[in-house]
């Protein structure tokens, strides 16, 4: 294991460049000591999560959708949503659902007006899927069964199933804007509502026409199975790569050869890690080791080699490979940015996944370190982020929710998930 855990500087979620400055160390052994009780993780998740519905939602948002400009869940109000259904699942709070249905009403407003994406969590697959979950834990099931009339109509957009050789390169295959994302969507519906809400004969030919995309993505590079471009692109992280769209694959039943193209892509990754720091190029061919986050680089990987180890538990270059990427994570350090996607919070979460795939308290200890450091730091750190509007500051995965979100994950780390990425 390594022995130290040390501040860097990680400027900025796509391709800038960063330094990393040496000025914390703590060896493994003493982690602990930075730990904080979980009644302290609990008080700070909802004093947090309270301060953001106050900022993102009683202070302007509240019953009038137009003053709501961003319905989603990585920056926008719906993030806030999100984050209230958290809080209600880990406190049992009534007040957190109801002001959940409240939100996602306005964002399902703004969303059928202006949202041309169909995922979870940058399109109207978010709204629906997370308001008919609420609605479900609430008892409207009326409402409930319209939020998923609203899902199916989603589901019709021609250019989801539509593999390349029909011409189906128009919508985009990642998590963020793209097919992953809308089959995430339906994931969340099926993990809450039940297996068979949504069909597997709905959601396959999707399913297919993601796997079809990528074999032909791979024109140029036999070497790997599958690949895929955002914006001329060949990213390999969570957001708009292969760890992202690979995780959600790994969610749906896969015919042996599907399997193996999965297994072949996560092989051809391993292979092309970075020799010195066993770190992830951002995207193919990339020389710069810069980034260790979940948008980009080892902790999105992590995340997703848990979900292959777990998928082909014999194979057991999977779990070595996760492990050995949250070595990366805890060697890289503490990064200047405080949400999910780029931030402490997010690198956090790849601890949590390992201690569920290992059982090692290590990572629960690491994860820990991670969330105590927030708590003494997370608003100094959203200053330096140099957020522009306040209720920025509290997104889900860009500002501070995504930290209270991991608060209450702390409290039953045995089912903690990485918000809209982990199920």
């Amino acid at each position: 294991m390594s022995s130290v855990m040390k501040f860097s500087s990680q400027e900025g979620g796509h391709e800038e460049g960063n330094e990393r400055l040496d000025l914390l160390h703590v060896s493994d052994p003493t982690v602990k000591n930075l730990s904080l009780p979980s009644d302290t993780f609990l008080k700070a998740a909802i004093s947090l999560k309270n301060q953001g519905v106050q900022v993102t939602w009683e202070g302007g948002c509240e019953g009038h959708s137009s003053n709501c400009t961003d319905p989603t869940v990585y920056t926008g109000l719906l993030g806030t949503a999100f984050t209230c259904l958290r809080s209600y699942e880990a406190t049992g709070s009534h007040q957190d659902l109801l002001v959940c249905a409240d939100i996602v009403d306005t964002c399902a407003s703004v969303a059928r007006a202006s949202s041309r994406h169909v995922t979870f969590l940058c399109g109207r697959g978010g709204v629906y899927a997370l308001g008919a979950v609420a609605a479900n834990y609430i008892g409207d099931h009326a409402k409930r069964d319209l939020f998923l009339d609203h899902f199916r109509e989603v589901a019709q957009e021609r250019a989801l199933p539509i593999g390349p050789e029909e011409g189906g390169f128009g919508m985009s295959y990642d998590l963020l804007y793209g097919r992953a994302g809308f089959l995430w969507a339906a994931l969340f519906i099926n993990e809450h509502l039940g297996p068979d809400t949504l069909p597997s004969g709905f959601l396959m030919p999707v399913v297919e026409a993601v796997l079809a995309g990528g074999r032909a993505g791979t024109s140029d590079n036999t070497a790997c199975p599958l690949m895929y471009r955002w914006h001329g692109t060949r990213y390999w992280g969570a957001a708009h790569g292969l760890a992202g769209i690979l995780h959600v694959l790994l969610h749906f039943p896969l015919s042996p050869e599907d399997s193996e193209d999965v297994k072949g892509t996560l092989r051809y990754m391993m292979s092309n890690r970075f020799p010195h720091s066993g770190n992830y190029p951002s995207s193919e061919g990339n020389p710069r080791d810069k980034l260790v986050q979940w948008s980009h680089g080892a902790t999105g990987m992590a995340i997703t080699l848990c979900k292959a180890s777990q998928v082909f538990p014999t194979d057991r270059e999977f779990r070595n490979a996760a492990i050995e990427a949250g070595e990366v994570v805890w060697k890289s350090g503490l990064v200047k940015k405080v949400g999910l996607a780029d931030g402490v919070a997010g690198n956090a979460y790849a601890f949590l996944s390992l201690f569920r795939l290992t059982g090692e308290s290590i990572y629960l200890d690491r994860a820990n370190a991670f969330a105590s450091f927030l708590y003494h730091n997370a608003r100094k750190l959203v200053t330096v982020g140099h957020l522009r509007e306040a209720d920025q500051d509290y997104s889900l995965f860009q500002g501070l929710a995504g930290t209270a979100c991991l608060w209450f994950d702390l409290l039953a780390p045995e089912r903690s998930r990485f918000p809209g990425y982990e199920l």
